[in-house]
């Protein structure tokens, strides 16, 4: 293939004119053949098929469309209108009248389906390899003798392999990103309940989220924001705004503190385990604080997903197919799901009393931090490997990944270079529900540095177009200098609302420190004055929504404005009008004692 398949390299190409999107669907179409990658294909549109797409796109451009002429893959357990979809099985296989409803969202947009891709049969696999003999099992686009990984394996192929700009799988439980590690690709793992599982086959529907297949972060950001609408038609689907929450994506921050497992908890091979190192080297280079923290409580949630009694959703959707027509059912999908016949509605309700308790635990754990890092996956299997053990090997695969929709967390794989052997390695950042624009903001600064080639083509990195705007992470810091400190007496209304403490700092030496007549606990009133002096203050990271219920709680005379720190940077905090100090009574002036833990121990 000539051209790149980045979306900005076919908006360019089709502005200057040198190519049109019949062009391209009739270049890729004729290039298929040569891919050698069939059977990462369940069904494949024709140009006959094809052309009420681009008949659509005539009138139209790059600029009325935002993905004018991007051609896509989707799973084959997400509907596309007309085309058969099988979840791997042609026993179960039905002809859906209309798409899914984030399909036909990217086709409004512009886009271009050119078919429905292989997978691990009913989506039930991190390897790839459990599919039926009628559709074999792809083969990876790096080396033919690896998984793919799966089960959104076809998906995984046909975007690395230069087939489609993009790909739509499904993540249950690392289906998205364990294929995206193996093929040096960005895997989003959106926030459950941001894409609408309308017209998608479930595998755990209370856990399925549709996943997103990128050549780079820009692409990510580009389809997650068409695919990311509201479905009132889908009992699943959150209404969302990232404005409103104070998120958008562009510029990473320039200092965050990020966590990462104890080493001995990584379980890594050597390439792996060089893969994270690498991405721990970059952040830091870009301006992140590593934070070691024992994430036993992830690990403990992701035994949870095969280990109890969610299984049983896995054997909701197919045990008819699995009661009528056992040899239709792939005899490792069978042996996994028959398991999900047996457990009592007692043991659902165990198993999600402790599922709660571990949420807590691991809650707590990444408050410390602003984002997380985390192995993606922790080796390459062969096809042999998995032949011999696909249980096991399946389950370490799944190590880092099945834990993230049982705890409600958004994920973001993404590729940071390559083995010695050659081959992708990547890892895995991920985050509270709705951090997905920060994830992938931070991603596009490792990529800016990596710049890594595209997918397994020969295709360089194109230049990164500059951005603007830096991300907001839906948080703000706010300077206080009085009962809020940490310990007091009222910093439990930041630490209620999700508040953490940033740092123990000074503010600039142009303040003086006043205590307040009246109230219990006492209330500071900090005042900008020349003639002042440093004041010892903390910084608190804020989420956004949480601010106007604290500013309401505010009493006068006090209130919130720009405080100005020792470093130069102004930042929101709290504030006093001159005239406000002796209202209520004589205000003392405790300057001296250099802040307000100091004039506290005077008072001891």
């Amino acid at each position: 293939m000539r051209y790149s398949l980045t979306i900005e390299a076919l908006h360019t190409a089709y502005r200057s004119g040198e190519l049109t999107p019949s062009d391209l669907i009739d270049q890729l179409l004729a290039a298929a053949d040569v891919y050698g990658h069939d059977a990462a294909w369940i069904t494949r549109l024709t140009r006959e098929q094809l052309a009420p797409y681009l008949q659509r796109l005539e009138g139209e451009s790059p600029e009325s469309l935002p993905l004018y002429g991007i051609p896509f893959a989707l799973k084959d357990n997400i509907d596309l209108a007309d085309i058969p979809t099988t979840a791997g099985s042609p026993a179960f296989a039905y002809t859906p009248s209309e798409s899914a409803f984030v399909v036909q969202q990217l086709i409004a947009a512009g886009a271009i389906p050119l078919g429905k891709t292989n997978l691990d049969q009913f989506a039930t696999g991190l390897v790839g390899e459990r599919a039926l003999e009628v559709y074999g099992t792809p083969a990876n686009a790096f080396d033919p003798t690896l998984v793919p990984g799966g089960s959104s394996s076809g998906s995984a192929v046909v975007t690395a392999a230069g087939m489609v700009s993009f790909a739509l799988g499904t993540d249950t439980a690392g289906s998205g990103r364990v294929p995206a590690c193996f093929h040096n690709l960005y895997g989003v793992k959106p926030s459950l309940g941001l894409l609408s599982t309308r017209g998608v086959v479930p595998a755990c529907a209370t856990l399925d989220t549709i996943s997103l297949f990128t050549l780079t972060a820009d692409d990510a950001a580009n389809v997650l924001g068409i695919t990311a609408a509201y479905d009132d038609q889908c009992a699943w689907s959150k209404r969302v705004d990232f404005a409103i929450h104070g998120k958008r994506y562009g510029k990473a921050p320039a200092a965050f503190r990020f966590g990462v497992p104890l080493e001995a908890q990584w379980q890594t091979d050597a390439a792996y385990t060089q893969g994270m190192h690498l991405a721990i080297a970059e952040l830091e280079a870009i301006g992140g604080e590593k934070v070691e923290l024992d994430c036993s409580p992830l690990l403990a949630a992701a035994r949870l997903l095969y280990e109890g009694p969610w299984v049983a959703e896995r054997y909701h959707v197919i045990r008819e197919l699995m009661q009528s027509h056992p040899d239709a059912v792939h005899p490792v999908t069978f042996q996994i799901t028959q398991g999900g016949a047996t457990p009592l509605a007692v043991d659902a309700f165990d198993a999600r009393y402790q599922l709660a308790e571990y949420k807590r635990q691991a809650d707590a754990l990444i408050r410390h931090v602003d984002v997380m890092l985390s192995p993606t996956t922790v080796t390459h299997p062969s096809k042999a490997e998995v032949a011999a053990d696909p249980i096991g090997v399946n389950s370490r695969l799944g190590t880092w990944t099945n834990f993230m929709n049982l705890l409600d967390y958004s994920a973001l794989a993404v590729p940071v270079g390559f083995s010695e052997r050659g081959l992708p390695i990547g890892v895995t950042l991920f985050g509270p529900a709705l951090a997905d624009l920060e994830l992938l903001s931070l991603a596009r600064a490792l990529e800016q540095r990596l710049m890594l080639p595209l997918g397994a083509t020969d295709h360089p990195h194109p230049p990164l177009a500059e951005l603007s705007i830096a991300a907001q992470d839906g948080s703000m810091e706010l300077v206080v200098c009085g009962a809020h400190l940490q310990g007091l007496a009222l910093n439990h209304q930041l630490t209620q609302r999700g508040g953490t403490l940033v740092s123990v700092t000074h503010s600039a030496p142009r303040y003086k420190l006043f205590a307040l007549a009246g109230g219990a606990p006492k209330r500071p009133a900090m005042l900008r004055d020349d003639n002042g002096q440093a004041i010892e203050v903390e910084v608190w990271r804020l989420p956004i929504e949480t601010l106007g219920s604290f500013l309401a709680g505010i009493p006068a005379p006090l209130g919130l404005g720009q405080v100005e720190l020792a470093d130069g940077s102004w930042k929101c905090g709290f504030i006093c009008t001159a005239g406000a100090l002796n209202e209520g009574g004589e205000a003392e002036e405790i300057t001296q004692f250099g802040g307000w833990r100091g004039w506290l121990a005077s008072q001891a």
